[in-house]
């Protein structure tokens, strides 16, 4: 507030004191001046109607003299045209008369100095009202948001399915409460906690969660508030921020988004914007290394993309623990669909286990999305709560997206569809290691989806087995060809199945060493970063001998379980059509009802060991 003061005072005294020592001309610039033609000054020169007259480079500037009775001077103004005897006229008529070399210094000082620091005055204003602590004075100033003791608002309780991380923080709390456990036996805790996970897992809601129990400040900005394009801004505000979090000791400091900041420091930089990134990254280090844990301060950090952090980050004494905070499991999206049903009025038929287990591979954002999908949902019809059926609905549209009943499609695309997702269907009841059936429709959804066939798995998996990949491969060619048997010709419906096909193919032989005739070995031809893997994995060339082995591989698993899905939609013609039929007639069938209509009878064939 001082410094506010100071600013606002020393702004005034300038205008005042430039107000004092401009010229009487500057006054003129604001009176009433009429503009008139050179032909007409000479008649008034001649008419004794002048009392003076300024002439400037490109102007000539005329007093008049008042009239009876008036006390007020008119000026008059015309553009300077070269005339030998006007002077001689203007002593002739005794008319006093001055030259200067512009358009008068009063007036230059107004152009060049009043209206800039108007236009100025105005922005820092704007600047300052657009973001608190912006403005030109606060530039090098942490833009953190602090949260002082409960502010935060979150508490473990807020937090679901991420138990194995809450255990691990559990330490930070401890350590901020009571740090002198630790320090009596010589343990220091760990400077920094890095939360490593997928997108909208909840990594900035724990980190919340630990200031919240903790009950210390706690210092949130993101990555990206650092860099400025202003040299030098962003390792200012990581010294402001280190300088602010000691005086608040104990406290946490919270950086989201870390890798918009501590990228891999490239070893030439080409423009200057990476070269300011790298300096802000160089302080963050350097400040790291500074700063006592003594005092209690503990920086914490979230990312999804921890292989592009630079190494000298992760090393020990800077981000020493890495947390990761994965996927719930079943039991894990259970219970975040408590946390978020807290303040949702649900129907008698709801059941969290079973909308748990039908949305495999969720995180607590989605969760959170199916949620409130359903409630908007069911608000829409007027129900008075939420209902399984609504769910069911949410969970549809976040996989699949809107239905588009009324999108218009001719009858042999909608056959061309029903016998497409019906080859999906029985492909997957007819193999071992597919997942199960849970719906099948032809209403098209979303952007490009014409139709689908839902499968939910039984139970969360975490390996797949070669045979097991064998099975995905055939229900995604399913579709395909059930297509090439009812019309013998093939639509570009398969486009995604095939490209997902193809991935799988050569992920089994590339990756995972799934091919008998390649070995036990892995071929990567370029940079890839590994999701948690620090670093890149080493780049190696290919002979073209071992580049044709890949690709015949590939193809020779993809053609062989074309010829197994042929194979089984062939025996099954007669439920392919009954199938088919049943969903141009109810565009909706369900697992249940799927598993009744082949009634266990669908020929089902083991994974031929290629």
């Amino acid at each position: 507030m001082i410094k506010r003061h100071i600013f606002r005072i020393s702004i005034l005294v300038f205008l005042f004191l430039t107000v004092l020592t401009i010229h009487r001309d500057a006054f003129a610039v604001f009176s009433a001046t009429e503009k008139i033609p050179y032909s007409d000054f000479k008649g008034l020169i001649q008419q004794n109607s002048l009392e003076e007259v300024i002439i400037s480079p490109t102007t000539i500037k005329g007093i008049l003299k008042p009239e009876e009775g008036q006390k007020i001077k008119k000026n008059i103004t015309t553009v300077k045209i070269e005339d030998p005897d006007l002077i001689k006229e203007l002593i002739a008529h005794k008319v006093k008369f001055s030259a200067t070399t512009n358009g008068g210094w009063g007036q230059s000082l107004f152009l060049l100095w009043f209206i800039p620091m108007i236009i100025f005055l105005i922005m820092m204003t704007r600047i300052r009202r657009g973001a608190p602590g912006a403005g030109l004075m606060s530039i090098g100033k942490s833009r953190a948001n602090l949260y002082i003791d409960k502010d935060t608002g979150v508490t473990f309780d807020d937090v679901a399915g991420v138990d194995e991380a809450k255990e691990e923080l559990k330490e930070v709390i401890d350590y901020l409460q009571n740090p002198q456990k630790y320090q009596r036996l010589g343990g220091k805790i760990p400077k920094g906690v890095l939360l490593v996970g997928p997108t909208g897992t909840g990594k900035t809601l724990l980190a919340k969660a630990v200031a919240g129990e903790a009950k210390v400040p706690f210092f949130s900005i993101s990555g990206s508030g650092f860099v400025e394009m202003f040299v030098g801004v962003g390792a200012a505000r990581v010294r402001d921020l280190f300088a602010q979090a000691q005086e608040k000791a104990p406290c946490i400091i919270f950086i989201d988004e870390m890798d918009a900041l501590g990228k891999v420091r490239a070893a030439s930089p080409v423009s200057g914007g990476h070269e300011e990134r790298e300096n802000t990254l160089n302080q963050l280090l350097v400040e790291m290394d500074g700063f006592d844990t003594k005092k209690g301060v503990i920086l914490m950090a979230a990312t999804n993309r921890p292989e592009i952090l630079d190494p000298a980050l992760l090393r020990p004494g800077r981000f020493d623990r890495h947390i990761l905070v994965d996927r719930p499991d079943i039991k894990g999206r259970e219970e975040i669909l408590k946390v978020h049903c807290k303040n949702v009025k649900l129907g008698k038929g709801v059941d969290i286990k079973v909308i748990a287990a039908r949305t495999p591979g969720f995180v607590g954002a989605d969760l959170a999305n199916v949620v409130n999908e359903a409630a908007l949902l069911a608000a829409r019809v007027g129900k008075d709560a939420v209902g399984m059926e609504s769910f069911e609905e949410a969970i549809n549209r976040v996989i699949a997206g809107l239905e588009k009943k009324k999108k218009v499609m001719s009858r042999k695309e909608q056959e061309i569809i029903a016998y497409h997702e019906s080859g999906h269907a029985l492909v997957a009841e007819s193999v071992p290691g597919a997942d199960k059936v849970h719906r099948i429709s032809i209403i098209p959804r979303g952007i490009s989806a014409l139709g689908y066939t839902l499968q939910l798995p039984t139970e969360d998996r975490y390996l797949l087995t070669r045979s097991e990949l064998l099975d995905r491969l055939a229900v995604l060619l399913g579709g395909r060809v059930a297509e090439e048997i009812i019309f013998h010709e093939i639509s570009t419906g398969a486009q995604n199945d095939l490209e997902r096909a193809t991935d799988i193919a050569m992920s089994m032989v590339r990756e995972y060493g799934m091919s008998e005739k390649l070995g036990p070995m892995t071929f990567h031809n370029g940079r890839r970063p590994q999701f948690l893997e620090l670093g890149y994995r080493t780049s190696r060339e290919l002979s073209e001998d071992v580049s044709k082995d890949i690709d015949n591989e590939v193809k020779k698993i993809v053609f062989d379980t074309h010829t197994r899905v042929k194979g089984i939609l062939t025996e099954n013609k007669d439920r392919l059509d009954t199938l088919a039929k049943l969903l141009l007639e109810k565009e909706v069938v369900e697992g249940d009802e799927l598993r009744k209509l082949i009634s266990g009878n669908v020929t089902t064939q083991k994974s031929p060991h290629l």
